[in-house]
This record gives structure tokens, sequence and C-alpha cells, in this order.
């Protein structure tokens, strides 16, 4: 067999040499000598992630500005490398930051892990990044001492033009949007001094997070841990259509005032989403937001419930998506839980089975049910409940808890009742034919993670 020597071979298929190898090959790769080196640059720095403030301003002072247009996802924490330093400069911050976004033209994936706001001039950063696409901007300092505006967050969305996933956590009202909220229980955190974010081409100065609405190309939208009480959700021109949203819940409101803002905002939007993801229970006043009464989620496909949302609430917020053409629904809880979700699932499934063929949740063909060992885990980063749902595969069933079992065999039990009743076949709303034979009611249609993640 004929070789050929590595030296004599084109750049182009070096390159792809070094394309299909894992980063510690590449990483083994670059020691052999410069030329080797300068190969595996691209690969190397396809992937940055730079964990505290320190270690940004070590990279920008050690590493060439030229490797940063390789970058293509890069994760970025403002925070101090000593997690006791409390101290926070914005001046700081914002100019490590700019440094380095305004040398990466190629970004793709984008997270800011920000300790606090970041100055306006950030925000001219994110207009030169052509094929910046999800972007990830997380709150992870004191929301009483350092808040993240929630006017720069809108700016910086806005700026971005080919945005089209967008997740935030933790960010702070406004007091120029929310004077109401000032001095009044329940002492929401407010942000003050940010009325020098410039007004937007398009948005004027209406900075405030339903304004996110107005972004044309956004698909993905998820906030979580954030007051979503303005009433602008609710009238705001939606200018998008977003296929999946994600919302969670405040700590610092009321159960019910979140129910209220969850059922205003997809009241809004929800007639193009697909795959929504929540942690407050909703009631049937969806559709009194909605300017279509008679079916407000005509889209929705895919319910997954965050391990925050309360189990007595299960039974009654699943029938608000009664009319809605929901293939999979997917619930996390705590693993101490699992009991009490199985079983409202179980009541949920029992009156379904009382319903006409008809309605409530008639194109329903997979559940799955992620147990967590704490609370937190389940409140992992952006858009991956809907991606681990999807992709879960089922556990042995000898080795699924006893509620499992139950809330499996009975959904098993109903599917084949329906094949064998000679029930008409469910048409989805796309006009396709779904066919409702024993051969399909014995696929797997309960997927049981019970490790925690």
């Amino acid at each position: 067999m004929h070789s050929t020597p590595w030296y004599t071979l084109p750049a182009e298929m070096k390159l792809s040499v070094v394309d299909h190898l894992d980063l510690d090959d590449v990483k083994a790769l670059a020691l052999v000598n410069k030329q080797a080196y300068h190969l595996c640059v691209p690969s190397k720095f396809r992937s940055v992630r730079i964990t505290s403030l320190e270690a940004l301003q070590s990279y920008l002072s050690e590493v060439p500005a030229a490797y940063n247009q390789y970058i293509h996802r890069l994760y970025i924490s403002t925070k101090h490398k000593n997690e006791r330093d409390l101290s926070y400069s914005r001046t700081a911050a914002t100019l490590a930051v700019t440094q380095l976004l305004s040398s990466c033209s190629q970004v793709e994936q984008l997270t800011l892990s920000l300790a606090g706001s970041l100055t306006k001039a950030v925000i001219p950063c994110f207009g030169k990044m052509p094929y910046l696409t999800n972007l990830c901007i997380n709150h992870c300092g004191d929301e009483q001492r350092t808040p993240l505006s929630e006017r720069l967050i809108v700016s910086i969305a806005a700026a971005t033009p080919k945005l089209s996933h967008l997740s935030l956590d933790r960010i702070t009202r406004s007091m120029m949007h929310a004077p109401e909220l000032v001095g009044k229980p329940p002492f929401i955190p407010l942000v003050a001094g940010d009325e020098d974010i410039p007004d937007h081409p398009v948005l004027g100065s209406e900075l405030r997070l339903p304004s996110l609405l107005r972004i044309p190309t956004l698909k993905k939208l998820r906030i979580r841990d954030t007051h979503l009480g303005d009433p602008l959700w609710a009238s705001t021109t939606v200018s998008c259509s977003l296929e999946m949203l994600d919302l969670g819940s405040c700590y610092h409101v009321s159960p019910e005032f979140n129910r209220t803002c969850t059922e205003r905002i997809m009241g809004n939007v929800g007639h193009t989403v697909d795959d929504f993801t929540l942690s407050s229970p909703l009631s049937t006043k969806v559709a009194d937001y909605s300017k279509d009464k008679e079916n407000p989620l005509k889209r929705l496909r895919k319910i997954h419930l965050t391990p925050l949302f309360p189990v007595e609430n299960i039974v009654d917020t699943l029938e608000t998506f009664s009319e809605s053409p929901v293939e999979q629904l997917s619930v996390q809880c705590h693993e101490d839980d699992v009991e009490d979700f199985c079983t409202a699932l179980e009541s949920f499934l029992g009156r379904r089975a009382q319903q006409s063929e008809n309605s409530l949740f008639q194109h329903l063909s997979k559940i799955v049910v992620d147990t967590v060992s704490d609370i937190s885990d389940g409140l992992f980063g952006a858009f991956d409940t809907a991606t681990r749902a999807a992709s879960a595969t089922a556990t042995a069933e000898a080795d699924a808890p006893e509620a499992v079992k139950r809330l499996q065999e009975l959904f098993r039990q109903l599917r084949l009742n329906d094949a064998t009743t000679g029930a008409e076949p469910a048409h989805c709303t796309d006009g396709t034919t779904k066919d409702a034979t024993i051969a399909e009611s014995q696929k797997p249609i309960l997927a049981v993670v019970t490790e925690g993640i």
C-alpha cells in the first residue's frame, strides 16, 4: 500500500484531516511543529470558553486577536475567579467583553454570563456579528447590587441582525419602564440609570422586554427567573413567528401573578408556537388574551413542564391545551415527587379516555418523565428541555419506579383500546393522517430518565 508523506499533502486536505480530529488530538497535533500548529488554529479556537473576568483579561493579553476570527461558539463569564470577590466594575467588564467581541466576526453561538450590566459601548459589537443566531445572556451576579438591565438586553438583541434563538435568565426591569413598581410591595428589584441606552432605529425608546416580540428573525425565546409583569406583553405587535417558547416563573411574585403573566404572553404569541415549556399553571384565560378565541394554541405539538410546575395543577393546565394538536408531553420532577406526578398524569389520561375521540390530546403519542435529584438540575441551559425530552431513551421497565410502570401500562392500554375499537385515524392540522394501529400502540410511548441530569 502506497503512503503519502504528510508534508506533501495540499493545505486543503490537511485542514480536512484536522477538522475530523477530536479536540485532544488537535492539541497533540499542534505540538508537532510550527506548521502543524498553524493548521490546528481554526479547530482549536472553534469553541472557546472563558470562565472569569481575570481569564478574559488574560486571554486578551496572550492570544493574538487574529485567532478570534475562527471562533464559532463562545462562552464568556465576567464573574471574578475568586467567588468571594463581590466587587464589580461595569467599565472594566465592558472594555474586556467589547475588545473580544469586536474581533469575533464568525461567532454563531454566544453565551454571556454577566456579573452585572455592561455599558452602552458593547451594543455596536452585535451589529457586526452577521453569523450570530443563538444568544444566551445570564445574570450571575447580585440582582440587588449589580442588576442586569432589560434595556441593555433588548438593545443587544435588536442589534443582532440574524438572531433566531434568545435565552435570558435573571434580567431586571428598568425603572424607566416600570415606575409603578418603585417602592411598592413586593419590592421587585429595578434598574436605575439606564436612560443612556440609545434609542433603537425601529424600537425607539421602548427597550422593554415585550419589544423582543418585534424582532422579526426570532424563532425561539426562553426567559427564566425574570419579572414578566409588563402589561405590554399582551398588546405588543408580534413581528416574529415564534416556534419555541420557554417561560419560567419569577420568585419575587406570587404563583397567581406568574400564571397571569404566562397566560398574557401565550395569548399574544401562542398562535405560532409549536413547542412550549412552562413553570406556572395555566387556565382557559389564555383565550381572553388571544385574537383567536376558538383555538389560540392551534400549532402546539410539544409541552414541557419544569420541576417548578405545581403537581396539583397538572390536570387543569393540560386541559387548557385540549384543542391543540399536542403529540408529546414531557414532565420533569424531583425524584421524590415522581409518585405524585405520575398519579396526576394517570388522572389526566383517565379523563382523556372519557372524552370523545375528537378532543383532549387526540394526537398524543409520547410521554417523557424525567426525574432529577435536585430541582435546580432541571433548570438547565438554553433550549435543553426540548432537546433532552426529544432524545430521551426509555429505561428498562424493571428499573423504573412502580408509579412509572403503572403510567406506562395505562397509556399503552389506552393506545391499544383506541386501535382495537376501530377509531377513526387522527387527523393532524397539517393535513396528514396518524393511523391508530396495534403495531403503533406497541411502540415505546413512555421514555423514563431516572438518573440525575
